[in-house]
């Protein structure tokens, strides 16, 4: 799948961020109605105005010099037919006014994101997309959740440093990966029946894999990283998981890259050992999962993976964006209210 000339028009005026160029470019591109669902608290809605008209003139306004660094670029079809895009990277600038109430920083700062897009007639029809807002609330100092078990760190780019310029990759080579991939998350179903033998991590995972995930997660190194810093917590928090794989899914592949996105991508209930703190309390909850793969000699070597953790909380009727106004109103003269 190409992608489109008024997508490229797109980014390039999130790259160098304009509002009026980028308020063009989204109504070339995106169509009247479309779908637009972000991370809680930014909302769903339909049509492009909110978003570049709310959306980003607020991240705007907190990052006068807002730039967009896009890390991957992908488009492929689903099983079902759907053409979309993903897109990984984060915003980025000097971070000189609070946004979502997040005290500014006056130094340069990262919000990550995966946005997905779907496409028909040659216009977007719905876009779902995750920016992690703890990690600009990490950055401020001002964290209200639970310890990380993984690593913090400013997430990077591809090893293999392809992931925007690609020589056309081969149909063969596409659909390998796609069924590499959809085998591996086949596999990980597979714990409730036979545990960690049943999941085959070894057949799909390179020895040297590295998986990115959400800050309130961070990221690990190798299998057993991946294991002890987010697999293992999660399926003891949450044994009853079940996700979205053919049923409201869609995955999509690109030369060595594979993508998901669902909203919801999963269904569980908090249960067992808890889950980054939050107490077994049984809550069902759904969680909004976006994912990136890149794929090396027939293994999974990279995984990017990004969590809305504040809807998980909200669902549990905790307000993390609450939590944090407590913790900083010392900073903004308002004790005592």
């Amino acid at each position: 799948m190409k992608i489109s000339a008024p997508f490229e028009s797109y980014r390039q005026a999130l790259y160098n961020y304009d509002s009026a160029r980028t308020a063009s470019a989204a109504q070339a591109l995106f169509a009247r109605d479309s779908e637009i669902k972000l991370s809680h608290p930014l909302g769903e809605f339909r049509g492009v105005d909110p978003l570049v008209n709310g959306v980003y003139r607020d991240l705007n306004q907190a990052f006068p010099d807002l730039e967009r660094r896009d890390t991957i670029v992908m488009a492929g079809t689903s099983a079902e037919k759907h053409a979309w895009i993903g897109c990984c990277g984060y915003y980025t600038g000097t971070f000189s006014q609070p946004w979502l109430e997040i005290p500014a920083t006056g130094h340069i700062a990262s919000l990550r994101y995966h946005e997905f897009f779907r496409i028909a007639e040659n216009r977007v029809q719905e876009v779902q997309a995750i920016w992690d807002i703890p990690e600009l609330m990490m950055q401020a100092g001002v964290w209200p959740m639970g310890p990380s078990l993984g690593r913090e760190w400013h997430v990077p780019a591809p090893a293999s440093q392809d992931g925007l310029v690609r020589s056309n990759p081969t149909t063969d080579a596409t659909s390998r990966n796609f069924e590499l991939v959809a085998a591996m998350c086949d596999g990980l179903g597979k714990h409730a029946e036979g545990g960690v033998a049943a999941m085959e991590l070894e057949r799909f995972w390179h020895p040297r894999c590295s998986w990115y995930g959400p800050s309130g997660i961070g990221s690990a190194r190798g299998i057993a990283g991946f294991r002890n810093w987010h697999q293992i917590p999660f399926l003891k928090g949450m044994p009853d998981r079940v996700g979205s794989a053919g049923n409201g899914g869609h995955m999509f592949a690109d030369g060595p890259y594979v993508g998901f996105t669902a909203w919801p991508g999963m269904h569980m209930s908090i249960t067992g050992d808890g889950w980054l703190g939050i107490a077994p309390s049984g809550q069902q909850i759904e969680m909004r999962s976006l994912d990136f793969w890149r794929c090396e000699d027939g293994l999974i070597r990279e995984n990017w993976v990004l969590i809305d953790l504040l809807h998980v909380y909200q669902q549990i009727g905790v307000d993390v964006l609450a939590r944090m106004r407590e913790m900083t109103k010392a900073r903004s003269g308002a004790l005592d209210s």
